[in-house]
């Protein structure tokens, strides 16, 4: 059983790549997780000589940090789900199990984050910490001054009777511009752009935080820098 000098459960899992420490608790409390054959609680702590199976899978203790820089492709779905057969997961196939930061629309392209470091998902995704997301986006018809002042101003989607918050909206060309996001409802450029008469026919993430795109091609990822996780790091502690 657990030790009160132990490593606390929820780490281990999250250090080990399998998912958050929050999600782990979830996993914990729903009978997931056990511990030398017994089953784990919300809390509990382990020694390194415990054996700790989730999902009938043994945990086979930590795993280096790994944070992917990813060029999704359009048709490909941001989820670790392996009964969707066009999974992340399964299409980049890296040798260490991870899992993508947050969603990104199946008919969009562009920045996805993939890791196995829990504490770097749990702050990126919490909304209320205002990470910038930054996305270059065409629409159907010219785009009017207009367009741009409701964009950032804030838009009220009727289906899910909600605002959105005021962003940075840029025209680029005739039919493109930019946007910076800190919030991420579901499909919402999309949504907002069907409020005012517009359809989005190419949507792609370029920036997450201070982690850009450049470079990287379609379907393609490279690993983070050094540089670029000091700066990641510094910016998620600025927005505890």
């Amino acid at each position: 059983m657990g030790n009160e000098n132990g490593e606390r459960l929820n780490k281990y899992l999250s250090e080990a790549g399998i998912c958050s420490r929050r999600e782990a608790d979830r996993q914990i409390e729903a009978g997931n997780v056990l511990i030398n054959g017994r089953r784990a609680t919300v809390g509990q702590r382990i020694m390194p000589e415990d054996e700790i199976t989730f999902m009938g899978v043994k945990v086979g203790g930590k795993q280096s940090p790994v944070l992917l820089l990813v060029n999704k492709p359009v048709g490909i779905v941001s989820t670790a789900e392996k009964r969707e057969k066009d999974n992340i997961v399964d299409f980049i196939n890296y040798p260490t199990r991870l899992y993508p930061v947050g969603r990104l629309d199946k008919d969009s392209h562009g920045l996805i984050l993939m890791t196995n470091i829990g504490e770097v998902m749990d702050k990126i995704l919490k909304a209320k910490n205002n990470h910038e997301k930054e996305y270059i986006v065409r629409v159907n018809k010219p785009i009017t001054y207009e367009f741009v002042e409701k964009m950032s101003k804030g838009v009220y989607l009727k289906d899910l009777d909600k605002i959105t918050r005021p962003c940075q909206v840029e025209k680029i060309s005739k039919f493109e511009f930019k946007i910076v996001l800190m919030q991420g409802m579901n499909r919402q450029i999309r949504r907002m752009c069907q409020e005012l008469g517009y359809r989005v026919k190419d949507l792609e993430r370029v920036r997450i935080v201070n982690l850009k795109l450049d470079g990287i091609p379609l379907g393609g990822y490279r690993e983070i820098t050094d540089e670029e996780y000091l700066q990641l790091a510094l910016k998620l502690k600025e927005s505890e």
